[in-house]
């Protein structure tokens, strides 16, 4: 589902109107409160409404292709623990737990708490699938694998701290909507729409003592990686008698990548993985064709300095960037 704030309405109207889903019956705005006029007649079963009112914003589904794709972006194996904020109609949860994932919705709005446990019990998911009424940003999703939700850009900035704080390699996933400044690692485009994929990224900041082969011998140097910003840092390698800035830097969850040219001017691709203070992996030397792979490790020396953009957002930043 997705929460639009009312305010903002007008600006989102792209996403209103859908042929198949008045057509499957969600739309039925006269008649999701009425009261039956006859004394012995049952009270009718609740549904939402599209565009419906919530507690800040109104209630649009999301369709079926796209928590496909979302699912699909995320890799959700059996073994995946899904937590989706603002699960409204509870499709997503459902979903993942019909392919073998524990899901957890968390929703505000109990009438769509009591609709999605009924539905889950329908499709035979409701071991799988569980639903909390709670709000999001009191709500503890630390255990998650897997984080969906279809939330606008300033709600997704209030969570944005949460999620950095995550277990590195969490895979989030967003219906439509970015994280501000922190880009998404993977987008999918479905018609007019986008479906964008994070990985939580492990903390690579600060100094490390770095040991790999060279063909002189071994090298033990300086890794001082000055700034990290979400997924991306800076970082520089001090040598006997030169520092050399880094290539292509990039933190993909657990995963960390970099080249440097060493002290006998060989390219190498460092390419390993993150585990608290500690990293290891394979280096590569490119000059050489990058058939030649050996170890390498590193050790963090000191304290991990916090990624950027894990403290509250700028003020303006979602407007700033537009639907980001």
């Amino acid at each position: 589902m997705t929460l639009i704030d009312t305010r903002r309405a007008g600006r989102r109207a792209f996403m209103a109107g859908s042929a198949a889903w008045a057509a499957a019956g969600w739309l039925c705005p006269g008649s999701v409160h009425a009261q039956s006029q006859n004394a012995g007649a049952t009270a009718p079963t609740y549904q939402p409404y599209r565009g419906q009112s919530g507690k800040d914003v109104i209630w649009i589904p999301t369709p079926d292709v796209h928590v496909t794709r979302m699912l699909r972006l995320a890799q959700l194996t059996p073994q995946d623990h899904l937590i989706d904020l603002g699960s409204g109609d509870g499709k997503i949860v459902i979903a993942a737990a019909l392919e073998g994932a524990q899901a957890l919705g968390i929703e505000y709005n109990p009438d769509l708490v009591t609709l999605s446990q009924r539905r889950a019990r329908d499709a035979g998911a409701a071991e799988r699938a569980r639903f909390e009424k709670a709000d999001i940003f009191e709500s503890d999703f630390s255990r998650a694998t897997v984080i969906t939700m279809y939330l606008l850009p300033h709600l997704n900035l209030r969570l944005r701290p949460r999620i950095l704080a995550l277990k590195p390699g969490t895979r989030v996933v967003s219906h439509e909507f970015r994280m501000g400044r922190w880009r998404p690692d993977e987008t999918s485009r479905i018609g007019h729409a986008s479906v964008h994929l994070w990985l939580v990224p492990a903390n690579v900041g600060g100094q490390w003592q770095l040991q790999f082969p060279q063909r002189a011998g071994p090298a033990s140097v300086r890794l001082d990686v000055s700034r990290q910003y979400f997924q991306d840092f800076d970082a520089a390698v001090a040598f006997r008698d030169f520092e050399t800035f880094v290539r292509e830097p990039k933190v993909a969850g657990e995963q960390v990548r970099f080249d440097i040219t060493d002290e006998d001017g060989h390219l190498r691709r460092f390419t390993g993985r993150v585990a608290g203070d500690t990293m290891t992996g394979s280096v590569y030397d490119l000059t050489g064709g990058g058939a030649v792979r050996a170890p390498f490790s590193a050790r963090r020396v000191g304290a991990a300095p916090p990624i950027e953009g894990t403290g509250p957002a700028p003020e303006g930043e979602a407007e700033s960037l537009g639907t980001e």
